[in-house]
């Protein structure tokens, strides 16, 4: 198994067409899992429909009822939150090399999200005293996926900016295993991003319990981090109860590369994009055709080297593939429609080729900076806009924690200076008492000026 070459008419029907969430293939083992747990068939939308009433109405008890039909493993109330012991003896589960690499990442990803520029402010230049303050959201909930691999690196890169922030308590979720047991690794990346607490549940529970609150679970104000189907349907079915930053589709990667580009980098970078998952999607734009096949050749050595062969075949095959394009510029064009969550820039000069992009999660410059690096240890977060919306989305960063609220004291020579336009909108509006209120700042005592 190798990956395709298209044109860009066969990519623009094939492989760069983005997929909404609720067109998402529903796989028959999807479709059988879900009629083994609920005794029914049931869309995945109806089912965390169930799940998120059962636990708000039914609090802890129906909470350890999911948790018990979907993970296997019956728990008490108390068993919840991991214990402090749990955390530490986690250390001795970690390679010390592993280890210290989180805390490498974690260094990083503090340093960066510390320069980004989250002020207060007041002006007396616009009439009156204005300005906005910011503050932090007190409680943020954290969700880490632990399915078909662990991933602690996207609980450093989603609670580090919120405690940057200054959120005053961050609560991480993560799934058990059968034996009740939180990944050792997620434990060791919540210790050392400073999350306050975590808690064994995963799944669309979890983002019931995080929005709703439970007996034992204290209810969130937003809710981040990446996860499957449920979990991303339940953070839009909550959403306007709490805030979330996003919902986490299939992770992607586009390349531009032209001649200079080396085909093994490039066959490298699309790889590691491609065993994320059988939807992520690893694509390349290059106007030059003997790359193209040499990177093809290169995916084919390399693929037989990995580990995971069954879903990067499937990704290889779904959502991927190589596009001939013009030229870079039209490579550009396409990139921008696309919108990619991490744009990849493996030509001679990137850096000319920025001024031309609009739409991406994040650009990583030169053969370099490639994307791996963004998932770990470069410095920004990882969690970063898919499926088309970087066309108006960032990647989680401080201000997703924090709110602004406008400051406004005007004075009695404002207030009368300002009263008669404003009386002139809410009269347009046909909304008298708004017209009322304004023109009263235009009298003294009661008695028109």
């Amino acid at each position: 198994m190798s990956i395709s070459i298209y044109t860009v008419e066969e990519a623009q029907a094939r492989i760069l067409r983005r997929y909404p969430l609720d067109q998402i293939e529903i796989t028959p083992r999807l479709q059988a899992s879900i009629a083994r747990i609920f005794g029914e068939a049931l869309t995945p939308e109806a089912a965390v429909q169930r799940i998120l009433h059962d636990v708000r109405a039914g609090g802890d008890t129906a909470l350890l009822d999911w948790i018990e039909r979907i993970d296997g493993h019956r728990l008490q109330a108390s068993q919840l939150v991991v214990t402090a012991g749990e955390i530490q003896a986690a250390y001795a589960e970690v390679d010390e090399r592993v280890v210290k690499a989180m805390q490498t990442a974690a260094e990083r990803i503090e340093a960066f999200h510390r320069r980004q520029p989250v002020t207060s402010w007041i002006d007396t230049q616009l009439g009156g005293v204005l300005g906005q303050m910011v503050s932090p959201i007190e409680r943020v909930g954290v969700y880490c996926p632990a399915g078909t691999a662990p991933l602690p690196s996207s609980l450093l890169m989603s609670a580090i900016p919120a405690r940057v922030a200054g959120v005053r308590e961050i609560t991480a979720c993560s799934p058990a295993d059968r034996n009740g047991k939180v990944h050792p690794l997620i434990l060791v990346a919540a210790d050392i991003a400073g999350v306050d607490r975590v808690l064994r549940i995963g799944g669309a529970q979890a983002i019931a319990a995080l929005a709703y609150g439970t007996e034992t679970v204290r209810p969130v104000d937003k809710i981040v981090g990446p996860g499957n189907i449920f979990v991303v349907l339940a953070k839009r079915a909550v959403y306007g109860t709490v805030g979330i930053e996003g919902l986490p589709g299939p992770t992607e990667t586009l390349v531009i590369a032209d001649s200079t580009a080396n085909p093994a980098f490039a066959a490298a970078d699309l790889l590691a994009q491609a065993e994320h998952d059988v939807l992520a999607s690893a694509i390349l734009l290059t106007p030059d055709a003997e790359l193209a096949r040499k990177v093809q050749t290169e995916v084919e050595r390399q693929l037989s080297t990995l580990s995971r062969q069954e879903i990067l075949a499937e990704s290889l095959g779904n959502r991927s593939g190589i596009v001939i394009v013009d030229s870079l510029q039209q490579a550009c064009e396409l990139a921008n429609t696309y919108a990619p969550e991490h744009l990849c820039l493996l030509v001679e000069q990137p850096w000319q080729l920025v001024p031309h992009i609009r739409n991406a999660g994040g650009i990583f410059l030169g053969e370099y900076s490639f994307e791996v690096l963004g998932d770990y240890v470069a410095g920004p977060s990882h969690v970063m806009p898919v499926g088309g919306t970087a066309r108006f989305a960032s990647p989680l960063n401080v201000l997703d924690f924090v709110k602004l609220t406008s400051l406004i004291d005007l004075s009695r020579a404002d207030a009368v200076a300002l009263s008669a336009p404003a009386a002139e909108l809410a009269r347009a509006e046909s909304l008298t008492a708004h017209e009322a209120a304004a023109r009263q700042r235009t009298r003294t005592n009661g008695r028109a000026e």
